[in-house]
């Protein structure tokens, strides 16, 4: 029988928490994603984590926010955000996490339901749902221009799409009119990223994936991972455990099942 301990050694070696692990270059990291399936870009629950994955030093020692962020591997999660078969999604409650295409599919239920929802609740959130549908996905300036919108009121907008899929965001660089190059995004509905239904997502079979993903995690943790709406059935991981497809190495701790 596989014990706790065990099951710790995995998860260190397989999320790269031990500083042997640490990831070397932003091809190392992709590998990584696709290896994983889904990173956070800090640690902040049992998820696999880019930059915990990268064990280098701060970008501004004893700052707070972006100084904590690795001192050059900070660009690599907005790098890999913009390659093909790469979603992100701000449904980590607000916070941007990346997932291959397939495992973002398992959630597909989840954000079609958001979706629907937004459409059907009018307001701000509707209409650029509306205009998406029209024009396409579509830059952020180019919306605040078409909208004729402020730019508080489309990140008002565009936020509460994000934290429930019901729209995804990525990367893009722009040339700027003095010369160099811009940050911005490019938003996308959900049925604009993956056109036809997923014909294996759930909530069951995401978090599963999820506990893949982290090999180790706290029982209380999956329920509280996404903000998608509706949100996830708590009693989906019982269901997990009940099928045989998690197991329960220790009280309080879930892994999958062998």
């Amino acid at each position: 029988m596989t014990t706790l301990e065990q099951v710790r050694e995995r998860r260190r070696y397989e999320c790269r928490l031990d500083p042997e692990r640490a990831l070397r270059s932003l091809d190392e990291a992709a590998d990584f994603l696709a290896d994983r399936g889904l990173l956070t870009r800090t640690a902040d629950c049992a998820l696999p984590s880019l930059y915990e994955a990268c064990h280098q030093p701060p970008y501004r020692a004893g700052g707070r926010g972006f100084a904590g962020w690795p001192e050059t591997a900070w660009p690599w999660f907005a790098e890999l955000s913009g390659r093909d078969g790469v979603v992100q999604l701000s449904a980590h409650h607000g916070k941007r996490i990346l997932m291959t295409r397939a495992l973002a599919g398992l959630a597909d239920p989840l954000c079609r339901a958001g979706l629907r929802s937004a459409e059907q609740g009018g307001g701000d959130a509707a209409a650029l749902l509306g205009h998406l549908a029209a024009a396409g996905p579509s830059h952020l300036d180019d919306l605040k221009v078409e909208l004729g919108w402020e730019a508080a009121r489309l990140r008002r907008a565009r936020a509460a799409l994000e934290r429930t899929g019901a729209v995804v965001s990525r990367g893009v660089t722009e040339p700027a009119a003095a010369g160099g190059h811009t940050h911005s995004s490019l938003l996308q509905r959900w049925d604009q990223v993956f056109p036809e239904p997923a014909a294996d997502g759930s909530a069951e079979t995401l978090i599963a994936a999820c506990v893949r993903a982290a090999v180790l995690v706290p029982e209380s943790e999956p329920s509280g991972w996404f903000s998608f709406a509706p949100r996830i059935d708590a009693g989906a991981v019982g269901r997990l455990v009940d099928e045989g497809t998690l197991c329960r190495p220790a009280p309080g701790w879930l892994a999958l099942s062998a």
